[in-house]
């Protein structure tokens, strides 16, 4: 499995177990406060036992939203470079036409 892959199947795994966590306590036939207490026990667990798979998930994650940072920038300096090229290519081509016109009738 490549490792985009295998990162968007932990991700998946764990919004999965946190999900299955957080429905299973909310729809509890308990009290409020009682419920809250088992959530954030439960979800204090589950960071313990997986933080170093956490952290690496949420570097990967960065890793990811900084790529398509970068590339959507490169993207948007290769729009605006070809829009100016463009708008200096329309106005070389509007004065040639002034330059030609005003030649034309000098005498």
């Amino acid at each position: 499995m490549s490792k985009n892959k295998a990162f968007m199947f932990s991700m998946g795994v764990i919004a999965g177990v946190v999900g299955g966590i957080v429905a299973g306590v909310l729809f509890a036939p308990k009290p409020g406060e009682e419920s809250r207490k088992e959530l954030k026990d439960t979800v204090c667990d589950f960071y313990d036992k997986h933080a170093p798979q956490i952290t690496d998930a949420k570097k990967q994650a960065m890793e990811s939203i900084d790529l398509m940072k970068y590339k959507l920038e490169r993207q948007f300096r290769k729009l605006n470079n070809s829009l100016k090229s463009k708008k200096m290519a329309k106005a070389k081509v509007l004065e040639d036409c002034e330059n030609g016109s005003e030649n034309e009738f000098d005498y």
